[in-house]
Formats: structure tokens, C-alpha cells, sequence
């Protein structure tokens, strides 16, 4: 009778980690929207984490061919925790059967690219002799074997580097965009991958921009460009864009949605780096930059997911690390990307170009990859946007009540307790505890009494039962919303911070002025409701200090 009881209370302790390890496998396609949700056929939240793979430029070949294998490149991509690529395509490739026809050996030679030529022998011989246009139906193929998802993109028109404001390829009617054209190139494209299970996506258009746009327009012929696709291909998420480079989404006010004849496959596209903004993130605050730029983007796109999936399509940073204006962005990206847990894909894979811009062999420092598409160029950067593939929230994704995860933006990773005994640590956000923020502004463990605590300026925040004293309180302050602010016992105010050991500690809060030469972002915490089960075993060591079972521990429990 025993052994049942103990079973009856750990069977279902283990539901949460059977859960989670089975929303690492792939997702069951066709893929379809529940309002702002992407989800599979079983109903089930998937999440877009795309990694942008370039195949839009003058050789019309996806990049990097000449430095590994297809095979190899697909392969990484899985690993590094990709399920998506948005493989960027020019109309041309689905209009022009003249360079559709042309075989990647002619493409390059074309060009005057003999060491990419010599590249691609080693690497990808069986494909220097295909025609560009199989050459493209190869890679989605070599990605559909390593279980990757595609998004076709249709960056521009006539092959090139994008985008230009006046560069004939940014608004319907422009030089190279001849809507009749565009519909005809999604209608080909569209049908080509009819049936091609891990295309689960195309683009309409990139960034579109220009003296030509306008609302009307765009409403006229995304519309026609949406029906098109859909009637080709009705598997396939219909994907758009906005106005301003892929900015302003701001028109499509809740009351007046596109006229479309179907539903359940429609997402829209944003576009957010730190030069959208200029140097604002390097020349000003960035509590009140990033406090302005995200209220900016709630007026422009991030209402829309009231109703509809949002795809951040292009966000990155200098992965070199030594751009201000980048990493003091990508602090406020990380927090607003976890907190809305939106659907991403990074710009970029790429590590070097072929050819871009004149430029032979050209590296991509925006790329994840070196510039021999070997290694990551920056694996610690890359921890922080590993963070954000899995899905925090969504239909089906467990049982788990809402509770908040605290994430660190700066690190991407989230406030941990080993024991009651020792400091909370940062620690990968998959073994984060429940945490509940209350309405009196208590963060505390989750079904439990404790709650954390400042002590004194510079020293560990701790677990603490007495839950209703003025160093138990946390405000959320300054104008990123991202600080977490309370009293030490003896009533100095202070902030969360995070010591160079990684330990949660309490210490003076930075940057609440307009100094523009402080760096806040060891004291940004963002509080993300999730209902991800916890796949790891912090729950089960908090049963063991609340139950206070044998020192044998969990094996030795259930074993008796």
C-alpha cells in the first residue's frame, strides 16, 4: 500500500518531463494558425526558430557551398537548434527560364568566380552540373532530410543584395516589380513545392519600401499575392510583410483585416535590428531607449498579436561582440523575445558570400558562422539566442499551470535554486523553477512559502518563510520595465543583479538617470509567464526538502 501511495504522488511528477521531451520532435505538417499561435496538425504550438540562409544574390546558389558539404550545412543548422530556415529566393529563379536553365557551373562562371567553382567540386560536385532551379529544390530537399522546416522568401526581384530605397526591386510598380510578374513567380514556386512536406511557409515579399508605397496597394496585391500562393499550395503559411522595411504594420488596425477566402494560414513578418533606430542604443540610455523602441513597436506590429502569429523574420547583431549599439539591443530583444515569445528567424547562417556587392568572398560578421562555415563565430553569443527556440507558451504545449519564469536577458539564461541552503545562480532557463509574481509584488516559489529576499547591498539575495516585510516586496521599475527593485533589511534600495559568478546578489540599481554611458543590462530580469513543463529535477529536490524523504533520494524512493 505504500509503494502505491508513493507512486500515485511521483507518476504524475514525471508527466512534465515525458512532455518535454517530446516537444523536441518534429512537428506534424501541414502547418496552420489558432489565432496568435502556429500550430501542427494535432493542434499543438510550434515554434518558428529560423535561421536565415541566403540564395538571393547573383549566383542564385545558397551561400556557403563552396565551403562544406549541403549535406553538412543542414546538418549543423539542426544541430545548433534550428527547426526552420527562411531560404531567400530571387522572382527571376520562378520567372527567368533563361537563368532558372542555367547550371551553377555557368552561374559562377558567369560571374568570374572560378575559386567558388573549384569550392563547389570539392565540397558539392553533384551539384555544379544542376540547374539553379534544382539546385534550390536540392537544399530544401538536403533540409527536409536533417528535419529542418523552410520558408521560401521572396527577397527581390532581379538577384542581388537587398534592399536600397530607390533600387527598383522595393514597391509594386518599381523598375523590377511588376505585380503580374511577382503573382506569376509565387504561383510557380508555390506549385513547385506542392506536396514537399518540410516547406511549410513562403514569404510574399521582402522589406517592401520606397516612394511608391501605400496602403492601398498593399492591400490589393498582398491580397492577390495570398490568394495565389494558397490556391498552388493551401499547405503552405501565407507570410507578410509590411511597409518601411518590413517596419510599419500599423494599417492593419483589428478592424480591418484582409479580405481573404481562406483562414487558419495566414502570419505576418516583422523586421527589428538596432540600425532601425540609428545609433540611438549606443548614444542613449538604454533603459529609456529600450522603453521607447518597444512602445514604438507595440503601436506597429506587436498589437497584432492579439489575433495573428508575428514572425520576426530578421533580427541579429554583430557577432564579433564589439558593436554598443548591437549588444545593447540585443539585451532588449532577448527580454521582449522571451516575454512575447514570438516566432524569430536570425539574419543570419551565412558566414561569407560568394559574391556580394562586388565583393568576392565577402564575410558576413552578422553571420552565426565563421567565414569557412566550420565553427560558430561566437558560441557565447549564440547561448543567448539558443534561449529562445523553445516555446515558452502555446496550445498543447503541457499541462503545467501558468507560473513566470526570470529570465536574464543579458546571458539568456534564468534565476535557479540549487538547494534552500545555497545561493540562487543563473542557470539554463529548461531547469528554471515555477516561480509567482503577487499582487503584492512577492516573487516566490511556486506551491511553496518561500520567497526571495534582499539581504544587503552587494551580498547573495536569498529564500526567506517571512514573506511580508519591505525586502520581500520586488517593483518592477525604470522605463525598459526590466529592473527589479526592493529594500535590504536595513533599507538601502537596491536592484537584482548578477555577480561575475553568475550568483543572484542585490546591489545599487544603474542607469535610472539619462547617463547614456551606463550599461543596466546585468540588472535586467524579465518576468516571462510560461506554461512549459520544467524539464528538470528542481521540482523533485523541492519535494525532497518539503517531504523530507530519505537521503537515498529519488531512485531509493521509488525503488521501495
Amino acid at each position: 500500500m505504500v509503494g502505491r501511495r508513493r507512486r500515485s504522488i511521483i507518476l504524475p511528477l514525471l508527466l512534465p518531463l515525458l512532455i518535454c521531451l517530446s516537444s523536441l520532435s518534429a512537428a506534424a505538417s501541414p502547418l496552420s494558425t489558432s489565432s496568435r499561435w502556429i500550430v501542427d496538425g494535432s493542434g499543438r504550438r510550434v515554434k518558428l526558430a529560423c535561421a536565415n540562409w541566403v540564395s538571393h544574390l547573383e549566383p542564385v546558389v545558397a551561400e556557403g557551398l563552396s565551403k562544406q558539404p549541403l549535406g553538412a550545412i543542414s546538418a549543423r543548422i539542426a544541430s545548433l537548434g534550428f527547426n526552420c530556415v527562411r531560404l531567400t529566393w530571387p522572382l527571376f529563379l520562378a520567372t527567368n527560364d533563361s537563368l532558372a536553365s542555367l547550371t551553377v557551373r555557368q552561374s559562377f562562371q558567369g560571374l568570374g568566380l572560378a575559386d567558388a567553382i573549384s569550392g563547389i567540386q570539392a565540397n558539392n560536385p553533384d551539384i555544379l552540373d544542376l540547374s539553379l532551379i534544382e539546385t534550390f529544390q536540392a537544399v530544401v530537399s538536403s533540409l527536409g532530410d536533417n528535419d529542418v522546416m523552410v520558408i521560401l522568401d521572396n527577397h527581390l526581384t532581379k538577384p542581388g543584395w537587398c534592399c536600397g530605397y530607390s533600387d527598383g526591386n522595393g514597391f509594386f510598380g518599381d523598375q523590377y516589380f511588376d505585380p503580374d510578374l511577382w503573382i506569376h513567380g509565387l504561383t510557380r514556386m508555390a506549385t513547385l513545392f506542392r506536396g514537399v512536406g518540410n516547406v511549410v511557409g513562403m514569404s510574399l515579399r521582402n522589406e517592401l519600401r520606397g516612394a511608391r508605397q501605400n496602403v492601398k496597394d498593399w492591400y490589393k496585391y498582398m491580397q492577390r499575392g495570398a490568394e495565389a500562393v494558397h490556391a498552388s499550395n493551401p499547405d503552405v503559411l501565407v507570410i507578410l510583410s509590411g511597409l518601411s522595411y518590413d517596419k510599419d504594420l500599423s494599417f492593419l488596425n483589428l478592424d480591418r483585416p484582409l479580405n481573404l477566402s481562406f483562414s487558419g494560414k495566414l502570419v505576418f513578418e516583422l523586421h527589428w535590428y538596432a540600425f532601425s533606430d540609428g545609433s540611438a542604443w549606443a548614444s542613449g540610455n538604454p533603459n529609456r531607449v529600450c522603453g521607447q523602441v518597444v512602445g514604438n513597436l507595440n503601436r506597429l506590429s506587436f498589437f497584432l498579436l492579439q489575433r495573428w502569429p508575428l514572425l520576426v523574420s530578421e533580427f541579429g547583431v554583430d557577432q564579433r561582440g564589439t558593436n554598443a549599439n548591437d549588444n545593447r539591443y540585443l539585451s532588449c530583444f532577448a527580454g521582449v523575445a522571451a516575454d512575447l515569445d514570438f516566432d524569430w528567424a536570425l539574419w543570419t547562417l551565412v558566414g561569407s558570400y560568394y559574391l556580394r556587392e562586388g565583393v568576392v568572398g565577402m564575410i558576413e560578421y552578422y553571420g552565426a558562422l565563421d567565414e569557412n562555415w566550420a565553427e560558430l563565430r561566437n558560441s557565447s553569443l549564440f547561448q543567448r539566442f539558443r534561449a529562445l527556440q523553445p516555446p515558452l507558451k502555446g496550445p498543447g504545449l503541457s499541462e503545467t499551470t501558468p507560473h513566470k519564469v526570470i529570465f536574464h536577458p543579458a546571458t539568456g539564461l534564468c534565476v535557479l535554486r540549487k538547494s534552500l541552503l545555497e545561493p540562487m545562480k543563473l542557470g539554463p532557463c529548461t531547469e528554471s523553477e515555477a516561480w509567482n509574481y503577487t499582487p503584492q509584488k512577492v516573487l516566490s516559489l511556486k506551491a511553496t512559502y518561500f520567497c526571495i529576499q534582499a539581504v544587503e547591498v552587494g551580498k547573495p539575495a536569498k529564500l526567506g518563510i517571512i514573506c511580508t516585510g519591505s525586502n520581500s516586496k520586488w517593483d518592477i521599475i525604470s522605463e525598459s520595465k526590466m529592473h527589479l527593485s526592493s529594500n535590504t533589511s536595513n533599507g538601502a534600495s537596491v536592484c537584482l543583479d548578477v555577480d561575475s559568478d553568475n550568483t543572484i546578489v542585490t546591489s545599487s540599481c544603474k542607469c535610472l538617470s539619462r547617463d547614456s554611458k551606463c550599461d543596466p543590462s546585468s540588472q535586467w530580469f524579465k518576468l516571462v509567464e510560461s506554461t512549459r513543463s520544467l524539464c528538470a529535477t528542481r521540482t523533485f529536490d523541492l519535494l525532497n526538502s518539503i517531504l523530507d524523504l530519505p537521503r537515498k533520494g529519488l531512485v531509493g524512493f521509488l525503488s521501495s
